[in-house]
């Protein structure tokens, strides 16, 4: 018979066993720990219990004294109380006691689930609190069927681990095990994960391992040597990974999500800013952990890291990835971004003035960086990519960063011409890259996503200033009192303008645009997600024109099965090189093409300004990448 219930046992927090619960805190700069026990209404008064002090600073009790549902800390040195920083909930905030939960006593309706794999994947980002009006897990639940019709078969959450306050992005969580109460808690996100297995969808969960939230971090106060005080990040002093307990404490984090959670996979937030003193990386470390643990079902990770590094998403001999499955290709979405806006300031400068032929690269090749000198950053970027398959790699034209970086949170709908917006999604969609939306992206959102979080005092004003202080070097904000502006982060009112606007879809215009994207993620499911789960590695090659915007780029996939796209984003009409025979084009099957007569034109060599189209044949061979 199936278990229908799941744990997963850390050497960090609680334990519930048959002589009660065991506690453990890895502190090893303090005297005393004692275990801090919550009585009364709102937890008024407590008891004390000693811990026994281990080797290497582990502190320990095992004690029936604290119920399922009941408050807990720890006492350092007979005076400060502190929550548990692996606790699975908080009673309430940050600073309040920590939770007791009894991790199988959910019962899961899905314990037979075994994921989907990975070629399957169309990620769809949300972020928990404005995704729908109740800003819930339950809520999400409630759009679930909505997604499953759209083509949506991965839903990622952007982080929900307890941070300071009730609104935030997640990036600055304090409690890496506790789902934040204000979502719905831990039996809140078994409820939704358990729904969206129900209906063949996966869950991702974004995940952030390289720093900790500035409010309700207690650790420096018991453990300083958690951190390293003299290696500074972006974020503040770097983690001690060459500390075992710290390492673990990370690791199994991971393996918490993917195994008590039933979560199908997770996306490793900034892993460049990760400073590891080790000769071991923690990924890659952590991602064999959960390829040699997690292997009844389909389990997938993906990576965010500005260096465009490849040893993490190689392949095996048979195509499977060794560590992490895709990388999220932020260069795919810069050359898209300028070819729409036409934006040229900050790291867009790098794309700004070859964009089309960049993009033709990046779907082709993976990165655009591939060790060439970068301007923005001055200093030579990236690794050879073109080795790789195209599923190696999350392709996007919008996410949380990319809209919630930009001073008012505009989206790329308010920014640039609706039609190319369309055709920059059909290229998306239909090129083998496994694609990632935005939430609200599939019909138009308009609604902005603003940078927001919930801090006060002087925090709050350090962040307000902070926030304003980034746009100071863009010409738009040289002014002080144009900074003035942009949306205070702490403010109720930026949090809720970034609300998606369900009503929308009740007007024809966006019923229109949600109708084709789920016919392009159709297309994708029928007639090119079936050739992804073979595809090799230098899959792609790519034709430029060197007087228009167009391009072309074409993918051999699985079983010699060829996917060519023709892209023309320019009002000129682009005559096809020689490298494209219009025998060859002929043979093809047409998959799409954005305005009709493209297909009929392209036979005659010539691609109409501006279109887009693809075609597929399972005999069109290509040759090296060319231009015209």
């Amino acid at each position: 018979m199936t278990d229908r219930h799941f744990s997963y046992d850390t050497s960090w927090g609680t334990r519930i066993g048959n002589d009660g619960t065991r506690f453990r805190l890895w502190a090893p700069d303090v005297k005393s720990v004692e275990l801090a026990i919550g009585r009364g209404e709102d937890n008024a008064s407590m008891d004390y219990l000693p811990m026994e002090r281990l080797e290497e600073g582990w502190w320990t009790v095992t004690t029936d004294q604290v119920a399922v549902g009941g408050g807990y800390g720890f006492r350092v040195n007979g005076e400060q109380v502190v929550p548990d920083p692996a606790a699975r909930a908080q009673m309430r905030d940050v600073h309040g006691l920590s939770r007791l939960v009894d991790p199988k006593a959910y019962e899961w309706r899905t314990a037979d689930w075994k994921g989907r794999p990975w070629h399957e994947t169309v990620f769809y980002e949300l972020h928990t609190g404005t995704f729908t009006p109740e800003g819930t897990f339950d809520g999400i639940i409630g759009k679930l069927d909505y997604l499953v019709k759209t083509g949506i078969t991965a839903i990622e959450l952007m982080p929900i681990a307890q941070f300071g306050g009730s609104r935030g992005w997640g990036y600055d969580g304090v409690y890496l095990y506790a789902p934040h109460p204000v979502y719905g808690g831990p039996e809140g996100l078994k409820r939704l994960v358990d729904a969206a297995h129900e209906r063949g969808l996966m869950v991702f969960l974004d995940v952030v391992y390289n720093h900790f939230g500035p409010d309700g971090n207690y650790i420096t106060s018991y453990a300083p040597s958690f951190f390293h005080e003299e290696m500074h990040t972006a974020w503040g002093a770097a983690i001690a990974y060459d500390k075992a307990p710290v390492r673990n404490f990370m690791i199994e984090n991971a393996l918490f999500w993917l195994e008590e959670y039933r979560l199908d996979g997770l996306r490793l937030d900034a892993i460049d800013s990760i400073e590891d003193m080790t000769d071991e990386p923690l990924v890659r470390e952590l991602a064999a952990a959960v390829r040699q643990r997690v292997t009844d079902r389909h389990v997938h990770l993906t990576t965010e890291d500005a260096r465009n590094i490849v040893w993490h998403i190689e392949r095996k001999e048979n195509g499977e990835p060794l560590l992490v499955s895709g990388e999220w290709n932020d260069d795919f979405h810069h050359c898209a971004h300028v070819v729409a806006t036409k934006e040229s300031e900050g790291y867009y400068q790098d794309y700004a003035r070859n964009g089309v032929r960049l993009m033709a690269k990046s779907l082709a090749t993976g990165f655009v960086f591939q060790g060439e000198y970068s301007k923005h950053r001055d200093k030579e970027v990236g690794y050879p990519s073109d080795h790789l398959p195209p599923t190696a790699f999350v392709n996007f034209i919008q996410n949380h960063d990319q809209i919630g970086n930009r001073a008012f949170g505009d989206r790329l709908t308010d920014v640039a011409p609706r039609r190319l917006v369309e055709m920059l999604q059909a290229i998306l969609l239909l090129s083998p890259q496994i694609p990632l939306m935005f939430m609200g992206e599939e019909y138009g959102e308009h609604n902005p996503f603003c940078f927001f979080t919930d801090f006060q005092g002087e925090l709050g004003d350090a962040v307000r200033e902070g926030r304003r202080a980034e746009f100071k070097h863009f010409a738009a904000f040289h002014n002080p009192r144009n900074r003035e502006l942009i949306p205070d982060p702490n403010s109720e009112s930026t949090f809720l303008q970034c609300k998606v606007d369900w009503n929308l879809l009740n007007r024809p215009t966006y019923r229109r645009h949600s109708q084709f994207v789920s016919e392009l993620l159709k297309i994708r499911r029928e007639k090119i997600m079936p050739l992804l789960k073979d595809a090799p590695g230098g899959a792609g090659r790519c034709h430029l024109s060197n007087d228009t915007d167009a391009f072309s780029v074409s993918w051999t996939l699985a079983g010699g099965a060829v996917l060519q796209l023709f892209a023309n984003l320019d009002d000129e009409p682009w005559s096809l090189p020689s490298g494209i025979a219009a025998d060859e084009v002929r043979r093809g099957e047409l998959v799409f093409e954005h305005e009709d007569g493209v297909c009929e034109s392209l036979i005659k060599g010539v691609l109409p300004g501006p279109s887009v189209a693809f075609r597929l044949s399972k005999t069109l061979q290509i040759g090296d990448s060319s231009h015209e």
